[in-house]
């Protein structure tokens, strides 16, 4: 591992591919929905699929990854990194850390309540909601919380063991949260594909500003 105080800067191609990504996909989705397309169509098929096939241990591992990737949860895991960072001295990643992920969930509840979309109902839930369904909180933390984790890893470490690991868990935790949502009944799958595009852009938008911010201030301090 190796120090680096600073968060990395976003290459505009990264930046742009990313934002591109997610927009894509997040427009196709929300628009979808709108309009009552086919994916909103296969939505509730699945959703009820999900419903009428539980197994009782899928079901204890599903609540348990939910549990993790609630709101307490992510603020939990990202008030302990918090800490580390502060302990360490990283201040730049520590604001890093409070724009992208309490910034994005605050986020999250502001679409939320634009689109208004009223969750899976069942007659015999495992899970009772009351809040909106797009897009899936959870999915959107858990994308959030474990993308940055991710670029932090990649800012400290420049080996391809360390890089390849860390990509495959955060992928795998990222997709386990958004199937957890779908399994439970508490969403549908465009609302867990929707959360995941929305905390990509966000993510992408943070470094991206974080970069430019800091170029600023860098020319100003040059004169």
């Amino acid at each position: 591992m190796r120090a680096n105080p600073t968060p990395p800067r976003l290459h505009a191609p990264a930046a742009l591919v990313l934002l591109a990504l997610g927009c894509v996909i997040f427009g196709t989705l929300a628009a979808d929905l709108q309009w009552h397309g086919p994916v909103t169509a296969a939505d509730a098929a699945i959703s009820r699929w999900f419903h009428a096939n539980p197994l009782p241990l899928v079901t204890q591992l599903m609540l348990a990854v939910t549990t993790l990737h609630s709101t307490i949860g992510i603020v939990l895991m990202a008030t302990a990194a918090a800490a580390a960072l502060w302990w360490g001295r990283q201040f730049a990643w520590l604001s890093m850390l409070v724009l992208t992920v309490p910034g994005g969930m605050l986020l999250n509840t502001l679409v939320k309540e634009a689109f208004q979309r009223v969750r899976p109902h069942f007659d015999e839930p495992l899970l009772t909601l009351t809040s909106y369904s797009f897009p899936s909180g959870h999915t959107a933390g858990a994308t959030l919380w474990w993308g940055f984790a991710l670029i932090w890893l990649f800012a400290h470490s420049r080996r391809t063991r360390d890089r390849v690991l860390g990509s495959v868990f955060v992928a795998a935790m990222i997709m386990l949260t958004a199937l957890s949502r779908v399994y439970l009944g508490a969403h549908y799958p465009s609302d867990v594909l929707a959360a995941a595009a929305e905390g990509v852009i966000w993510l992408a938008l943070c470094f991206t500003t974080l970069d430019r911010w800091s170029s600023s201030r860098r020319d100003i301090a040059n004169g």
